[in-house]
Parts: C-alpha cells; structure tokens; sequence
C-alpha cells in the first residue's frame, strides 16, 4: 500500500535545484498543501514544470512570487503579471511550449519513449536549435522527453493502495505526470473504501509514491 504523510513531511522531499512538476490547470485540479509548506522553506532554484505558472495568489504562482523558480517550462504565463515582470527582468528563465507538445513530452517521458514528432512550431522560434526529421516529405520537429524528479498532482479520490481518480477536469495534466517523476505526491480531497473500482481508476498505484489526504493536513 501507498504511504500516507502530511504535508509537512511531503515538503522536506524536495531540495534546492531540482525539477518539479505540478498538476494543474490554472487553478483547476492545482495541489496547495505542500505548495503552503514550501513556501515556509528556504527551498530555491527549482525548474518547475507545468501547464501555466497560476496565478500570483494560488498554488504554484505562489511559488513565482516567492521567486523560488529559476526556469518554467510551460504554455502560458499571462495570467500570473508576476512572471511576467521577473521574465522582463531576467530574474526568471521561461521555456514557452505549445500547450499539445507540452501534453506529449511528459507523456513521452512516463511511456519511455526517446522523443516525440509533431508539425507544431515548424518555420517558428519553436523549433530553434531544435532537430527537424522529415517524414514522407513532411517535417516534424523532434521532442525530447521531459523527466522530473517529483510530481505534486491533485487527485479527488484515492485508495489506500494508491490508485488515482478524478472529478471532471480536474483530470488535466495531473494523469499525464506521474509516470515522468522519480517521486509522486498526490493531494487527495478523499480515500475511497474498500477500493477505486478498477474501471474508474486513472492513475494506477505503481505510480504513485505517497499521499497526502486533506483531513490529514
């Protein structure tokens, strides 16, 4: 069975430097436990990984304006004026990537793969210094995997075996992450007795490493 901690011990899993990715989508399905307890840290440096970078009073843009971020790999950034402003002031690194190409990179990374191929970006500042490979005349840039060292997702139920299931689109990027992490933290609204049905689970135990359950804040 997967273990359960709060979100102080969560917190201590992370160190300065490392990628992370956090689930997502602006504030839908966002984790904020342990992103709260970050926050108390002397944490810095980290790569975060991500659909958005939120906003400035919320889950992981809280972690922008603690400027606890040196580089975001992400879609957009309008919606936090926060990375902006560090963007135009070179106290913030953003790699801005199309939003499917994102999806797949991550997804390339938990299914083993050595890349992806997509049309997207071709003839763009996208697919600078990036390798172009040409399929039955038509060009693809190729798209790295991307790998982090801890996943922080959101789930709306789980078990005590670990299995992930979600409430709408609260599925978002928080499905697509676990299997691109080393270690996977998962904030949970609710543990399911005895057990997930199996056809409603989403992210199978394997993944999963620990959890932290609200009422167990």
């Amino acid at each position: 069975m997967v273990k359960i901690i709060n979100s102080q011990t969560a917190a201590s899993f992370f160190k300065s430097g490392q990628s992370v990715m956090i689930g997502g989508f602006l504030n839908c399905g966002s984790p904020t436990l342990v992103i709260n307890e970050l926050l108390k840290t002397d944490i810095n440096n980290l790569t975060l990984i991500a659909n958005d970078t939120g906003t400035p009073d919320y889950g992981r843009g809280k972690l922008i304006v603690a400027k606890k971020i040196k580089k975001a790999i992400v879609s957009h950034i309008g919606t936090n004026p926060e990375t902006v402003r560090q963007y135009n002031s070179n106290e913030i690194e953003v790699d801005l990537e199309p939003q499917g190409s994102l999806a797949e990179r991550i997804r390339a990374a938990g299914a083993g793969l050595g890349g992806i191929l997509t049309p997207t970006g071709i003839g763009t500042s996208v697919s600078e210094n990036k390798q172009i490979i040409v399929v039955d005349d038509k060009e693809y840039l190729l798209e790295k995997p991307l790998f982090a060292d801890i996943a922080l997702v959101y789930a709306t139920y789980a078990d005590k075996y670990g299995n992930l299931a979600f409430y709408g689109s609260t599925k978002n990027f928080n499905a697509l992450m676990p299997p691109a992490a080393k270690t996977v933290i998962a904030e949970v609204d609710e543990m399911i007795e005895p057990a997930i049905d199996p056809n409603n689970v989403v992210v199978p135990s394997i993944y999963v490493d620990y959890l932290v359950i609200k009422e167990h804040r």
